[in-house]
């Protein structure tokens, strides 16, 4: 069967390319191999903020007498936290599918590899084999949990996020490798419903290691007060698995000291490997870099016709990323002249809590590029609407070229700030029009992405309804 674009990979840049692809009037076709939404609605971006809002619910009814109200004592029912985690995310799910058919968007179940003559090879399940043509094949297979080198994923013992999502039985102990945004989404989620949590990053930064150091700073504040052992500059030396029980050996980077913690769960949270293996590139002269596949400003791979977008290629692994890479690489495919995506105006959440959310240079970043500059924080403190809700914790950081006033970067930390920051990437963007705002690239799972919604139906280019 010939299409006119065939995409691999139904995550957010897949089927939001997709869909972007059919309302321009192509014969579309998606491969996907497990279910449709790919990691971030399955087992990523959605039933994590499911959990986390289970988290969220459970804290304030411990402290509803802070609020006026008298409540027994909760408990944590564990188990109905990952089946309503769970349920969420096969909403989400059967929302894709739904989208596909209203897009009259073919879905092809089974594994995808490309093959000379602008050809998918997909196996299903059952082991048969069927082949599709396209004028345009879109690479879009997203990425997995890392493994580092002595922290072997055994799905039991040491976990990634996937089994985090799922875990039988709640862990007493849990040691969490790396305070990315997983690794301190997990960490908030399993202490706050009763699990001794302890936190080993490598870098010296600490938590949120990519972040402004004044946001990583009072997030590690936040976390020790509330009882989190935070382990910064520090390596995993290995594990011993020993029945139910894990030794983790740590070494600090800069004294070189010894610690052993004994926990049930090892969750590596080390950041995102490529899908790039066994899909064909070879076969095709694909170029790569360390695993990454390289492609121009509108996802052309040094093949004609193949393009790639998302976690392959080594832009910023987040889901919103890879939707307007999607929507570009389409745009440009059917002869539109779309402005090339600026990765100095992606927005960054973190949604633990209190959540972090940020645009554009970090402090130390400004200055490093030369820079003279202005600095402004407001503390949360210091908000009514803050005080009101009884979220005081945090504040917002502002950076502006003193030359020029140009918004350089914004770092927020507190309540609800995830739905703060696209107003930042907004305003990053000159004189900004309804395209402006539709272009703006805004933050996923967040509600501020309904704007971007509204915006794009205005425009007949709304993705999601």
């Amino acid at each position: 069967m010939n299409f006119d674009l065939i995409v691999i990979g139904s995550g957010p840049g897949g089927y939001v390319a997709a869909i972007r692809a059919s309302q321009l009037g192509m014969k579309v076709a998606v491969v996907e191999k497990e279910s449709l939404g790919g990691v971030c609605l399955n087992w990523g971006c959605i039933p994590t903020k499911a959990l986390l809002k289970s988290a969220q619910v459970f804290n304030y009814i411990q402290h509803a007498k802070d609020y006026g109200i008298e409540a027994g004592a909760p408990k944590a029912d564990f188990p109905a936290m990952i089946q309503r985690s769970r349920g969420v995310a096969d909403g989400m799910s059967k929302g894709v599918n739904f989208l596909m058919k209203k897009n009259k968007i073919t879905v092809i179940e089974g594994y995808g590899r490309l093959a000379r003559g602008k050809k998918v090879v997909v196996t299903a399940q059952d082991g048969k084999k069927s082949e599709y043509t396209a004028e345009h094949i879109i690479i879009a297979t997203g990425g997995r949990a890392k493994e580092l080198p002595n922290l072997k994923i055994d799905g039991k013992k040491i976990i990634g996020y996937r089994e985090a999502m799922t875990l039988p039985v709640q862990p007493k102990k849990m040691v969490v490798v790396g305070a990315g945004a997983i690794g301190v989404e997990f960490a908030y989620f399993y202490h706050s419903i009763g699990t001794e949590v302890t936190i080993v990053e490598f870098l010296e930064q600490g938590l949120l290691p990519r972040e402004d150091a004044d946001i990583s700073k009072e997030l590690a504040k936040i976390y020790k007060k509330a009882g989190m052992q935070i382990l910064a500059n520090s390596a995993v030396e290995v594990v011993e698995v020993n029945g139910d029980n894990c030794k983790v050996t740590v070494k600090n980077r800069k004294d070189n000291s010894i610690q052993v913690i004994e926990c049930d769960v090892v969750l590596s949270a080390a950041g995102v490997t490529p899908n790039t293996e066994d899909i064909g590139l070879e076969a095709l002269g694909i170029e790569t870099d360390r695993g990454l596949i390289k492609v121009d400003k509108y996802y052309q791979t040094n093949v004609a016709g193949i393009y790639a977008i998302g976690d392959v290629i080594g832009t910023q692994a987040l889901a919103h990323v890879a939707s307007a890479e999607g929507i570009t690489c389409v745009e440009k495919i059917k002869g539109h002249h779309p402005e090339p995506l600026d990765y100095n105006n992606i927005p960054s959440c973190t949604y633990c809590w209190p959540e972090v959310a940020s645009v554009g240079l970090t402090e130390e970043a400004a200055k490093a590029a030369g820079y003279e500059i202005k600095v402004g924080k407001f503390p949360f403190s210091a908000s009514g609407k803050a005080s009101a809700a009884g979220s005081k914790e945090g504040f917002v950081k502002m950076i502006f070229d003193a030359k020029y006033g140009e918004l350089l970067g914004g770092h927020m930390i507190g309540a609800n700030v995830t739905e703060m920051i696209a107003e930042l990437v907004v305003a990053k963007k000159p004189e900004p029009t309804g395209m402006e705002i539709l272009k703006a690239v805004h933050p996923h799972p967040t509600m501020s992405e309904a704007v971007m919604e509204a915006t794009a139906a205005a425009y007949d280019e709304v993705i999601h309804l």
